[in-house]
């Protein structure tokens, strides 16, 4: 009988980590939407089915736009595909979160991230920081340290920046700096009067930049960095006052066909090692205890300006019809 005792205690013990392994074991179809370029989009999924290698993943890959404008068709339709959107921004999250398409996750654990970038009920998180700064060209005789440094009489004329009317990470910006106690539309009417004219995306005011054409500007983070790793005359600043980002949060849609493998894909994003391929991707990981790419600050050191997605998706319209007002659009 003891011997008995003895053996089933042996097979219990066994059998609870094959338990666990089995909860935790995910298969079958995953399909993704994503705005990350098709490489960061490759090597996330790619990673994702290293550590879940039964799992098939099938990924469609565009603008947050028009990967909005294909979702939007397919839920007309009532055949949404997705079962997993990983976007730009969480502002777009928000209205999809108002409309009651996103499956609120109340298990993944978000007790490493600033809950200021975290959606309180669970329903989008962000894997990490694309922040908006200031590059500004190495053979200005300015430096700037600050916003309003873009004020001062030698950047007359001089300060390229992307439109809010073509980037979602200039709209972000132009509401977090508008929305700032130091700032507000007194600065970007400052900027108007300054010969700035916003157009375009981030792309066209980084070469405007690193060609001398213009000496300052406001630009994501990663263009600059980068560049100046590549030999370019570009500096990127962190201004004083803080700056605005984009976070590209991930969210399972409620009409998920399989919303184990696409939790999973969120934890993965989440975990150490998605952040680490966030960082080796060359962005900012949005967990501070993740080692930040070379040329960045460490994530805590970064003074994040508040945002919040719901009022910023409430009062978009209105936002941008003062911008076009502003810069007489």
């Amino acid at each position: 009988m003891k011997m008995l005792l003895l053996a089933a205690a042996a097979l219990a013990a066994l059998a609870a980590p094959a338990s666990a392994q089995t909860s935790d074991a995910v298969s079958g179809k995953l399909v993704l939407y994503t705005s990350q370029p098709n490489a960061d989009a490759q090597a996330t999924v790619d990673a994702f089915k290293a550590k879940h290698p039964d799992v098939e993943v099938e990924w469609f890959r565009d603008g947050t736009t028009k990967v909005m404008a294909k979702l939007a068709a397919e839920f007309e339709a009532g055949q949404p595909q997705p079962d997993v959107l990983l976007i730009a921004d969480t502002v777009t999250m928000e209205g999809l979160k108002q409309d009651d398409r996103l499956l609120a996750l109340p298990n993944v654990d978000v007790s490493a991230y600033d809950p200021a970038i975290m959606d309180d009920d669970g329903t989008y998180f962000s894997t990490k920081l694309i922040t908006t700064g200031i590059v500004y060209n190495t053979g200005a005789e300015m430096k700037p340290t600050s916003w309003k440094d873009l004020l001062k009489p030698e950047a007359k004329d001089k300060i390229a920046m992307p439109s809010p009317l073509t980037s979602g990470a200039a709209t972000i910006h132009m509401i977090a700096l508008t929305g700032h106690p130091d700032l507000g539309w007194d600065y970007y009417e400052g900027l108007a009067d300054q010969g700035a004219n916003p157009q375009g995306g981030n792309g066209g005011v980084y070469k405007a930049v690193a060609g001398g054409e213009k000496l300052y500007g406001f630009v994501v983070d990663f263009l600059p960095i980068r560049g100046k790793a590549d030999g370019a005359p570009v500096e990127f600043v962190f201004p004083e006052e803080g700056v605005s980002a984009v976070t590209e949060p991930v969210a399972v849609l409620k009409t998920a066909q399989n919303p184990a493998a696409a939790e999973a894909f969120v934890v993965f994003l989440l975990s150490e090692d998605g952040q680490a391929l966030a960082a080796s991707q060359g962005y900012l990981p949005a967990d501070p205890a993740v080692a930040a790419p070379e040329g960045f600050p460490a994530c805590d050191a970064i003074k994040l300006m508040e945002f919040d997605p719901a009022e910023a998706l409430k009062n978009d319209t209105g936002y941008k019809m003062r911008f076009e007002e502003t810069f007489g659009g």
